[in-house]
Formats: structure tokens, C-alpha cells, sequence
């Protein structure tokens, strides 16, 4: 509990702050410029701890770095390291039935040695996978934070080292936990988060990213030590029975770090601001049930052919309970006032004290009606639109509607309807994800979810997509990605766009039913359908006469949802799983309790395919006229670089040439070929075959490269030694290297260069020569560096000169005392030679031919 003291002063004021731990705060204004200073009495000492989970261990640090925070840890696994502080406003907001938490997850680019690629070169805003993140850290702590605190809390949560091997996404779920359990913020219990993998038969705990290569499952599990908050998972089509044990293994791991983290706030936790919760007076919910009780029972009852106006039903029939005017009459009565269309009615009220605050009066009212709906489902055994318990609601679905899309399909169910649109692309149309590996990755699946206001009859922002948008997005289009086929199956990039056009349910499972139908409309070839459904549950039935047993909701509506327990999303076809995600709004629920969610899900999921066979018109099932045509070959990938072309060259005049929309083309030798229509595609193809014929057509006018060394039989120093520009020569393909690259020359066609025969003077001559050098060599050391050098093996011997010595005697010296033969290159030929000679002011000898037939260049043998 912090105690304020207010000293009023003429500029300003000064607020001191006694906080836990050793802390004062001192808070000054002068001229609405406010300070905070922090003084301390001395830090408290660093706190840890480590849990084991898996085969590796998690370490808690606090009272390390954050210490003006609320709460702060550090939370490490392997070489990831995640921080979380928890801050709370000092002065409480206006009462509201939302607790006023944000939450804000960051991956600092740093944490992997990276920096952004951006222009500003630092972290903007939210990417979507941290928006998801934000969302998981979110969703289990809402439920856990107590009514009547409204104190604005802040939760920041970095990424501050990266190992790529361990997620830090869980982590930051535990991390803080850990963070709001050790600050002032009043809750009910600690959470804490675990991700869980299938590899094989095995189940993982917080597994790493190689893991998650080869996992068939990929859970995140939020609880408390005795109940489970949230769950996210995503499969490749799994039975209820092996999700149902994968949750056991996670709240196992959940419970025994909720044990850890209890130990740790027993030890060093602050007090709970609980005396900061206000709650409307008792009384009032009596008063509201009086006046309003019977009026709700008729409200939260849907007539049929009823359209209503919002998400929830009880704003319609609060409608009906006013008196409705007639639109056609213009009538204005005596007493009230006209502006123009709009007419003010006076109205006589009896005057009556103000007993209770409005926003209390909205707070219980929302109490009551949720009390009242519970009410009707338990012991009327029907919901409000008649249904029962596992009842679905008529569903309604056609393809096909718009013309020149893709695909495209309608789903109706209820109130709920979704517009999916798919559009089919190239490689280009590929969505790029940032991360922090530097590793380019690309998408060739997205669905993109839209929740315009208009779809519940309100008019509000557009630009962005929301947090709610981006999340609802990602569930529906991790639920759609086991059935599509694989990229050499179908070519293409895939965007599903769905965008909501009435709401009053799962609008997110909505966009998996319509999905499906539009991508069976474009013509994808899927392994099979699936479907989505949203089920509901009332907990306690003891309080409205039930047995305690938990009530199942199947197909929940707006109000279902807004007045439940729980909002548990299941996707998948009639007897496995693609996706599912839930939230608790409660305490928590048992693994009993999933099990029979999970269960009359699947009887759900059963109708619904069945429904969506009726659909009319149905689906197409074949490529739209409207989408690109790609075609792919198979060329040698020693030719993919010809297709290519320096700089792309060659491949853009192939694209315009043609007319097609792109060529794509891999090292391995795989090109794609996207065009509109066939004869383009057809041009392209003819031109790529003969780019990928065995020996390239000089006819072509193809360039290629004749090496200096290559132009005359001796030593050149410079081309324009010999030649000069627009000569025309005569050339010898001699290679085509696996770049596709044309080697030619011309001392290929010179003849070979005839060698006089040593008379048998000049050999003594030689003789006599080796002997002067040999005594030489006794006063003047040599230096000898062996050189492989293309086959052949080379002792160059370097003399050391001579201060006084210019010059360098031009007696050839007998190849045999200088070389030793290898081998001769197969790729270079005999005759190449890589190094040149290094510029001297000495006399050079040019060319000394030898007896063996080689020729002596500038004091080296080329081997010919």
C-alpha cells in the first residue's frame, strides 16, 4: 500500500510516495511540469531461483535490474533471455467492466546481433507474430485480476538475447507472471506459460525450434496451479484424445512452476493494493433486479425474424422496450421544440435523490443480465433462440458470387457472415516475415482477417488492422494450412481475405468455413474439408438449481459469449484436429470438463461439413479463367545462369519478348513461368528449351570471354600489344563452365610453334653454365617456394640480389633443375597460365625455348 502526503505550495506541489521495499518517491509540479525522483534506502539484494523443465532448466532473477517497477524479472532459458517490468497508474481510472491492462511485446534486434533493416535503424512498431505474443500474455491474466481495481497497469515484455533455439514467446507468458505476482497488483493466483511439442510419440515441454521442426503439434498452455486459463495449439489433424494428454503434460509443468513462483513471492513480494478495489454497493443488484428482472426475461428471448442492430442481442431488445415512433408521420405536438429533423420531446420525470452512481448502475446491470441468461439456459434447458445446449444454428453457404475473383464464397450461420475471397499469384505475392534469425522466410499461405463496424450495425475506425484482427486472422489460417497441398503439387501463392459482414458469434470459425469453400472455388486441391466451431460453457449450475455439473454450449452467439464462462474455438474435420483455442473467463476448468468441450465440438463439426455440402452454387473446383497460368520446367542447373543472364538480362528480355508476368528460376535448376495466358507462356517455354540445349548456337550472337593468355602462343602483356579495337579474330570454343559462361580462344588455332634441336656446343655450353652458378651459389643463399599451381608443381628460385646488381643475366636454366610435373588441368587446358609477371626494371627474357619443347616466359616454364 503506498501512503501520499500533499503539501500545497504556490507553483506547485509535492506528493512523497512510501513504497515497499525502501522506496520513496517525491513528486514535484512546477508551472504542469511534473518530476518523479526515486530515492532508495538501499537495494535489495538479487533474487533467483531455478526450475527444471525438460531436459534443460529455467532461471528467475529479480531485484536486479527494473527495480522502480512494480515488479520486474529476467527470465532465462538456454541463451534467450526475456524481461518483463509490471507498472500500475497511481491514481485510479473511471470504473469500467474492462480491467484497464495493456500489454506490449517487443524483440529487440539486438538480442540476435542484428539491427533493423529499416531506414531508422531501430524497432517500429508492432510486427504481427508480437502482436500474437502480446495476445498470449494478455489472455491468461485478465481472468486472474480481481473486479473494482481500476488502477491502469502496464506490462513491457523485451526480448533482450535470442539463442534461435529456445521460444521466447512462453517464456515472456511466464515471465510475466512471475512479474504481476511479485507487484502490488491484486490477483487471485500466479500463471505461468508452457509451450508443448509431439515429436513421435514423445511429449515435450517448452521443446526447442529444432524440435518444433519434426513436431506433429504445437500447444502454448497458460494456467494456474490447479486450473488452466488459456490454450492456443495448432496440429496436423490429431484426435481430442492426444490433445486431451498433451494438456495434462503442460499443466503439470504449469503447476510446478506456479509452486516455484509462490515460494518466490512468500519471499520477496510486495502487498496487494486490495484496499484499492471498489465495488458497486450490494444493495444495488437487488434494486436493479427488481425493476429490471422481468423486463430481461423477455429481452434475452430472440423472436424469430428478428434482425437485430448490434453483436448482442440485448441491445436490439432493449429496443422493443421503448415505444417506437411512426417514421412516416412529421406530426410536431404542441410543447416540443423543432430544429429542423430533429424534434425534442419534453419529458416529465419525478424528481428522485441519486442513490447510485451511473457507472455502478451499468456495472451491475451487466451482472444481472448474465445472471438472468445463465438462469434460462440452466433451468429452462433452452438458450435464447430456442436451441438446445448442443444445437447449431441453419446454415447457409454459396460460391461463386463474385465473378472475376479467384474464388470466392459466402458463409452464413446464424447471425455470423463471413465473405471469403482467395486470390491465387506467383513467388512475388509471397508475404515476407521479418524475425530475428536474418533468415529470408516467405509465406505462400495468409489469410487475412477483416471486422468492419458495420457488421454490427456501428459506425467506427478503419485503417489498421487490430490486435483482435490480427489474432482472429492467424487461428483461421493456421486452422486451414494442413489440408493444402504442397508447393510442387500447386505452384501457387494463396490469399484468403475474409472479411466479416454480420456478427453475432464465432466470427474467426466463420472465416474457416468460408475459407474452405472459397479455396474449393479457385480450384485448390485440398485433402479435405474442415470446419470451425465456437463452444461455451455455464460453470456453476448449482446457483440456478442445476446438479453442478458443468453446461456445454455449442455454436455460441454474441451474448453467449459476453455473459460464459468460457470461448473454447475448435477446427477440423469430423473426427481429427487442425486448431483450436480457448479462454477462460473464470478460475479455470478441468481436463474433465475439456474432454466433454472437445467432444460435443466434434458432433458439431460433423453437422456443419454435412451443411456445407448443400452449399448452392457449390464450388467449382477448378482453376478460375481470371487466375495466372504457371508452368513449370526442369533445365540442367548448370544452365540456369545462361536463362538468367548477368544482372537478370537475359531472363527480362525473355519476359518481354513474351509478355509473360514473371520466370522464376533455382539453383537446382527448377523454373516456374507465370503468364495470363497460354500463348505467352508457350513463347516463353520454346525460348527457355533452347537456352537449355546442350552446346549454346553461336547463331544466337551469345558472348564470351578469351582470356589474354589465350590470344597468342608467347606472352602478351597487353591485348593492344597485338591487337586493336574492331578486329575481327578467329576463336576455338573451348569450355562452357557450369555458370553457363563461354570460354574461347584463339592461340588454339595458331600451329604449334616448332623447336630447334640443341646442338651439342650449346649443351656444353649449358653445362659449363650450371657449373659457374652452382660455385655461385656457395657465396649467394637461395630461396626456394614450392607452388602448386594447375597440375604442375613449381620451385621458383629466387636469387638474392646484390645491392650493386641491376641486371639480370639472360642464360636460360635448365627446365629439369626447376620443375617437376604433376599433372595437367582438365579445366584450364595446358597452356593457361593464372599468374602474371611482376613488372621489374630489369632486362627480361620474353621467350627461350628449351629442349624439351616448353617455352621459358619471363624467367617461368609454360608447359605446352
Amino acid at each position: 500500500m503506498r501512503n501520499f502526503i500533499s503539501v500545497d505550495k504556490p507553483l506547485g506541489f509535492v506528493s512523497i510516495m512510501t513504497r515497499p521495499l525502501g522506496f520513496v518517491s517525491i513528486m514535484t509540479s512546477t508551472n504542469g511540469r511534473f518530476l518523479l525522483w526515486h530515492l532508495s534506502e538501499g537495494y535489495q539484494r538479487r533474487n533467483e531461483f531455478q526450475m527444471e523443465l525438460g531436459f534443460e532448466g529455467i532461471l528467475v532473477e529479480t531485484d536486479h535490474i527494473g527495480r522502480q517497477a512494480s515488479g520486474s524479472v529476467m527470465v532465462t532459458d538456454g541463451e534467450t533471455i526475456v524481461y518483463t517490468s509490471v507498472c500500475m497508474d497511481d491514481v485510479p481510472s473511471e470504473p469500467s467492466d474492462f480491467f484497464p491492462l495493456s500489454v506490449n511485446y517487443q524483440e529487440r534486434f539486438s538480442a540476435a546481433g542484428r539491427t533493423s533493416g529499416g531506414f531508422f535503424k531501430r524497432e517500429g512498431r508492432a510486427k504481427d507474430h508480437e502482436v500474437l505474443i502480446c495476445r498470449l500474455i494478455d489472455r491468461p491474466l485478465r481472468p486472474t485480476m480481481l473486479k473494482g481495481f481500476y488502477h491502469e497497469t502496464q506490462i513491457l515484455s523485451w526480448v533482450l538475447s535470442y539463442d534461435g533455439l529456445h521460444f521466447p514467446d512462453s517464456l515472456a507468458v511466464t515471465a510475466a507472471g512471475i512479474a504481476v505476482a511479485l507487484s502490488e497488483v491484486p490477483t487471485t493466483k500466479a500463471i505461468a506459460g508452457v509451450r508443448v511439442g509431439l515429436v513421435g510419440d514423445r511429449f515435450i515441454v517448452n521443446p526447442t525450434t529444432k524440435d518444433m521442426e519434426e513436431s506433429e503439434l504445437d500447444l502454448v498452455l497458460a494456467g494456474t496451479e490447479s486450473a488452466i486459463l488459456m490454450i492456443e495449439g495448432y496440429c496436423n489433424f490429431l484426435p481430442e484424445e492426444k490433445l486431451l494428454e498433451a494438456v495434462q503434460v503442460g499443466q503439470d509443468a504449469v503447476r510446478a512452476i506456479c509452486n516455484e513462483v509462490d515460494a518466490l513471492v512468500k519471499k520477496c513480494g510486495k502487498p496487494k493494493m486490495f484496499d484499492a478495489i471498489k465495488l458497486p454497493p450490494s444493495e444495488l443488484y437487488k434494486h436493479v433486479e427488481e425493476i429490471a428482472g422481468d423486463e430481461l426475461v423477455n429481452v434475452l428471448q430472440i423472436k424469430q425474424n428478428t434482425k437485430k442492430k448490434g453483436p448482442h442481442i440485448i441491445g436490439r431488445k432493449v429496443a422493443d422496450l421503448l415505444e417506437e415512433e411512426d417514421e412516416d408521420e412529421e406530426v410536431v405536438v404542441d410543447g416540443e421544440v423543432d430544429e429542423g429533423d430533429v424534434h425534442i420531446k419534453p419529458i416529465s420525470r419525478k424528481s428522485s435523490p441519486l442513490l447510485f452512481s451511473e457507472v455502478d448502475v451499468k456495472l451491475v446491470f451487466k451482472e444481472v443480465t448474465s445472471k438472468f441468461l445463465r438462469r434460462r439456459i440452466v433451468e429452462g434447458g433452452k438458450r435464447s433462440d430456442g436451441r438446445d445446449p448442443d444445437g447449431i444454428r441453419p446454415i447457409n453457404s454459396r460460391c461463386g458470387l463474385l465473378p472475376r475473383a479467384h474464388g470466392s464464397a459466402l458463409f452464413t450461420r446464424g447471425e455470423t457472415q463471413s465473405l471469403a475471397v482467395v486470390t491465387l499469384g506467383d513467388k512475388q505475392m509471397a508475404q515476407r516475415v521479418d524475425n530475428l534469425l536474418d533468415v529470408d522466410e516467405f509465406k505462400r499461405f495468409y489469410l487475412q482477417y477483416s471486422f468492419p463496424p458495420s457488421c454490427v450495425g456501428e459506425v467506427g475506425r478503419i485503417g489498421a488492422p487490430s490486435r483482435r484482427e490480427i489474432g482472429h486472422g492467424m487461428l483461421a489460417e493456421r486452422a486451414l494450412e494442413p489440408i493444402l497441398p504442397s508447393e510442387d503439387d500447386f505452384p501457387y501463392t494463396i490469399r484468403v481475405e475474409s472479411t466479416i459482414t454480420e456478427s453475432n458469434g464465432s466470427s474467426s470459425m466463420a472465416s474457416v468455413c468460408g475459407g474452405c469453400l472459397a479455396l474449393q472455388d479457385a480450384g485448390v486441391p485440398l485433402k479435405c474439408s474442415i470446419v470451425g466451431i465456437a463452444m461455451g460453457m455455464v460453470l456453476d449450475t448449482e446457483e440456478f438449481g442445476g446438479d453442478g455439473t458443468p453446461l456445454i454450449l455449442s455454436d455460441i452467439t454474441g451474448s453467449e459469449d459476453a455473459s460464459g464462462d468460457m470461448d473454447f474455438k475448435v477446427a477440423g474435420n469430423e473426427d481429427r484436429v487442425t486448431a483450436f483455442q480457448m479462454d477462460i473467463k473464470v478460475g479455470g476448468i478441468t481436463l474433465p470438463v475439456m474432454r466433454r468441450a472437445l467432444l460435443q465440438a466434434r458432433d458439431g463439426r460433423k453437422h456443419i461439413l454435412a451443411e456445407m455440402l448443400k452449399c448452392s452454387p457449390p464450388p467449382s473446383k477448378r482453376l478460375s479463367k481470371y487466375a495466372p497460368l504457371i508452368h513449370i520446367m526442369k533445365v540442367r542447373p548448370e544452365k540456369v545462369n545462361m536463362i538468367i543472364g548477368s544482372g537478370g538480362k537475359k531472363v527480362r528480355s525473355i519476359i518481354e519478348e513474351t509478355g509473360v508476368e514473371a520466370i522464376d528460376a533455382d539453383d537446382d535448376g527448377i523454373v516456374k513461368i507465370t503468364a495470363k495466358d497460354l500463348s505467352s507462356l508457350e513463347k516463353s517455354k520454346s525460348i527457355i528449351k533452347q537456352k537449355n540445349s546442350e552446346i549454346p548456337e553461336l547463331m544466337n550472337l551469345l558472348q564470351g570471354l578469351c582470356h589474354i593468355s589465350e590470344l597468342t602462343s608467347s606472352w602478351l602483356p597487353k591485348a593492344e600489344d597485338a591487337f586493336k579495337v574492331g578486329d575481327r579474330l578467329d576463336v576455338k570454343l573451348i569450355e562452357v563452365n557450369e555458370k553457363g559462361q563461354l570460354r574461347l580462344s584463339r592461340k588454339a588455332l595458331l600451329p604449334e610453334p616448332t623447336v630447334e634441336k640443341p646442338s651439342a656446343k650449346q649443351d656444353e655450353n649449358d653445362q659449363k653454365t650450371l657449373a659457374s652458378q652452382k660455385a655461385t651459389d656457395k657465396s649467394n643463399p637461395r630461396k626456394t617456394v614450392i607452388s602448386p599451381q594447375d597440375g604442375v608443381t613449381e620451385e621458383k628460385t629466387e636469387k638474392l640480389k646484390d645491392k650493386t646488381s641491376d641486371a639480370v643475366e639472360d642464360t636460360p636454366v635448365s627446365q629439369k633443375k626447376v620443375y617437376k610435373k604433376l599433372a595437367s588441368s582438365t579445366r584450364d587446358g595446358p597452356n593457361v597460365n593464372k599468374e602474371r609477371p611482376k613488372k621489374s626494371n630489369n632486362k627480361v627474357v620474353t621467350s627461350v625455348p628449351t629442349k624439351d619443347g616448353n617455352t621459358l616466359v619471363n624467367g617461368e616454364v609454360k608447359i605446352g
